[in-house]
């Protein structure tokens, strides 16, 4: 009965533990998508002053259009005076739609104290204004659209039984998402997130009853588990045995070799050509099971064993990649590294020493530092990243979107790459609000002069998608899973004997190429044209 009781509440624990978890990340997310459209507005804004086009003279007004037109998440752009008021606008004609211009005493600051916000009041929908200061005597401003899908992200059973909402810190209201907006929750339960950069609050708020049957499944196996363990627990009280830990096991699987690379490929986006891999950790134990990351990996960062293992990992890999490597010097490998590891005395001699001793060049490893965990010495961080990049070597970012890091904070670490989530390359296809975020992060990759990969491509659809976002390169479960070395070289061998006997109209990876607008291009008028009439349909 005891073990019956202790099962119920650890179950029920669990599950609710684990909503709670699911709902905040969500929020989350609502908070990051807004912060990315506001970076995308600022770095639009930067783009413009830098170009002294903060004028009303026609030809900056034209520069302007052409601008705002080239960035669909950007409604128009206007000059203002220092308390607020409107000089010109890139598209005068929106003007019409405002219902009310906030006063610069009703703007609120942001950690960039150049940077405002303020919520633009409009017949069709309110809009997000991003105010950026130019000098003494004037501002620029961009009208972000807000559209309401960018926050249709709950799970089915939840979306009528919920609403989110984004606002500013000081309760005015930018956009909601709602099925029934005429029926009031019921006891509604809340989540909200704060923004540490901008004046933005998310909120998700959901009935509490709908909460009872949301994943309950795990119940009934949760309760057996736990009586399961808690006979065990109780048998070796019983026989006074000692039970040894997991890190024991950690650190016989170091000591025995056991931890090994996997590698899953790089690969082009249009062409399927293979121009490098993430190494991938896998317990390989003596039996021959493999266990797999989400099994050990937090625990070796919990207990410091991530940076002995990370070392083990690098060493093999550059022993049997060293052929591939030599063979092509475009080939590029990369690895995690966790900030703490990153941060840490000798990190950089110690590669250093690794590579060199496997007679590998500088520039063919990558390192990627995950955003989900935070860089607590930002400053600490960007030289570390320096000295890394005068050695040789590049730099990722990985999970961005996802993470702890605005991309104005990316643009300071000083990164060659960013690796775009696998959260988004799961709903481009589906959701139109993540391709406008897949652009928007692309955009601002090109501005950084970063270069864009995207993670956990599986689908020809998704494939097509990230093309037509402008990203490059990617990786996936469309080309390969992680593989170990034997069954990666074979694919190497394969795909780089495919480019040698490919037809002259195919590209290695037998993805066809399409005679379409050449890769980066897109329309822009000619000298003397008009510009189209800008959409005033929000995003």
């Amino acid at each position: 009965m005891a073990f019956g009781l202790a099962g119920h509440f650890a179950a029920d624990g669990v599950i609710r533990h684990q909503q709670a978890h699911q709902l905040n990340e969500l929020t989350e997310v609502v908070l990051r998508r807004s912060e990315f459209a506001v970076d995308f507005a600022a770095a639009s804004l930067d783009e413009l002053a830098n170009r002294d086009l903060a004028s009303c003279a026609p030809a900056a007004l034209q520069a302007i259009r052409l601008h705002v037109y080239q960035r669909s998440a950007i409604k128009d752009v206007r000059l203002v005076n220092p308390d607020g008021s409107v000089i010109c606008s890139a598209y005068s004609e929106t003007l019409e739609f405002d219902k009310g211009w906030a006063d610069r005493r009703d703007m609120l600051p942001s950690h960039d104290k150049t940077l405002s916000l303020f919520r633009v009041e409009q017949f069709g929908g309110d809009a997000l204004g991003v105010l950026r200061d130019v000098n003494r005597s004037s501002a620029l401003v961009a009208i972000v659209g807000i559209n309401a899908g960018l926050f249709d992200l709950m799970p089915a059973e939840l979306r009528a039984h919920s609403e989110v909402i984004l606002a500013l810190s000081n309760g005015e209201k930018l956009g909601e998402f709602r099925l029934d907006a005429d029926r009031p929750l019921s006891e509604p339960i809340s989540f909200d997130r704060h923004s540490t950069r901008f004046p933005l609050h998310a909120t998700i708020r959901l009935e509490h009853a709908v909460l009872s049957s949301w994943n309950s499944e795990a119940y009934w196996p949760a309760l057996a588990v736990a009586l399961g363990l808690g006979a065990l627990f109780g048998i070796l009280l019983a026989r006074s045995r000692r039970m040894e830990g997991p890190v024991a096991d950690l650190d016989r699987g170091l000591a025995a070799g056991e931890f090994k690379p996997y590698y899953q490929p790089i690969f082009d986006l249009r062409t399927g050509q293979i121009t490098g891999c993430e190494i991938l950790a896998r317990w390989v134990r003596r039996d021959g099971s493999v266990v797999p990351p989400m099994n050990f990996i937090p625990l070796a960062e919990s207990s410091g064993r991530i940076q002995v293992m990370t070392w083990q990992i690098l060493k093999s890999a550059l022993a049997e990649l060293q052929g591939v490597l030599k063979a092509d010097k475009t080939f590029k490998m990369s690895v995690n590294v966790v900030p703490k590891h990153l941060l840490s005395a000798g990190f950089v001699e110690t590669l250093r020493r690794t590579v060199l001793a496997a007679r590998i060049s500088a520039r063919q490893i990558v390192i990627e530092v995950t955003e989900r965990d935070e860089l607590d010495d930002l400053a600490h961080a960007a030289t570390v990243v320096a000295e890394l990049r005068d050695h040789g070597f590049r730099v990722a970012i990985d999970d961005v979107g996802v993470g702890h890091s605005g991309l104005s904070r990316l643009k300071g670490l000083g990164a060659n790459t960013i690796k775009i989530d696998k959260f988004f390359v799961d709903t481009i296809t589906v959701d139109a609000s993540t391709t406008t975020i897949v652009e928007m992060l692309v955009a601002l990759a090109k501005d950084f002069r970063m270069t864009v990969v995207a993670e956990g491509i599986e689908t020809e659809e998704q494939r097509r998608a990230l093309i037509a976002s402008g990203v490059e390169e990617g990786q996936g479960y469309l080309v390969a899973a992680p593989l170990p070395f034997a069954k990666f070289s074979e694919l190497v061998d394969s795909r780089r004997h495919s480019a040698s006997a490919a037809p002259a109209r195919r590209r290695p990876g037998g993805l066809t190429i399409f005679a379409a607008r050449p890769p980066g291009r897109r329309w822009r008028p000619g000298f003397g044209q008009s510009l189209p009439r800008k959409n005033d349909e929000a995003l």
